[in-house]
C-alpha cells in the first residue's frame, strides 16, 4: 500500500512506530525525554511476544532481574550488588521519595478529605 492510499490515521501510526524504533538503540534516561504525542502509545520493542526481553531492544533499558528489597539492598539475578545506588533512579518530582516534596500526596489528600468531612 502506497503512502497515498493510507489513511491519515495509518500514516500517523507508522510515524509513531518509526519514532519509537529510533529510540530502541539508545533509550532516553529521563522521562521528559521520551516522546509524547502518538508515539507515547507505541510499545517499546514492538509487539509483545515477538521476542524475549534479553533478545530485544528492551535489554538496552537494563537487566530484567533487578529486585529492590525493603532494606535498601538491590539484587540482580539473585546476587546482591555492591552499589545499590547504581540501580536507583532520580526521585519523581513531588513523589514520595522526593526530598524536596512538600509532603506525601496521600497525606495531603487524606487531610483534605478529613477537612471536608469535618465541615459537613
Amino acid at each position: 500500500m502506497s503512502d497515498e492510499e493510507k489513511t491519515e490515521h495509518q500514516q500517523k501510526m507508522e510515524a509513531a512506530k518509526e519514532e519509537i524504533q529510533q529510540l530502541e538503540e539508545d533509550p532516553p534516561e529521563k522521562l521528559e525525554d521520551w516522546p509524547d504525542g502518538q508515539a507515547k502509545y507505541e510499545t517499546f520493542g514492538g509487539a509483545e511476544g515477538d521476542h524475549s526481553y534479553d533478545e530485544g531492544p528492551e535489554a538496552n533499558l537494563g537487566p530484567d532481574s533487578v529486585r529492590h528489597r525493603e532494606d535498601g539492598a538491590v539484587e540482580v539475578g539473585g546476587e546482591e550488588v555492591d552499589d545499590p545506588d547504581e540501580f536507583k533512579g532520580e526521585p519523581i518530582p513531588g513523589g514520595p521519595t522526593d526530598p524536596n516534596a512538600t509532603g506525601n500526596p496521600d497525606e495531603q489528600r487524606l487531610a483534605s478529605d478529613e477537612d471536608e468531612a469535618e465541615s459537613s
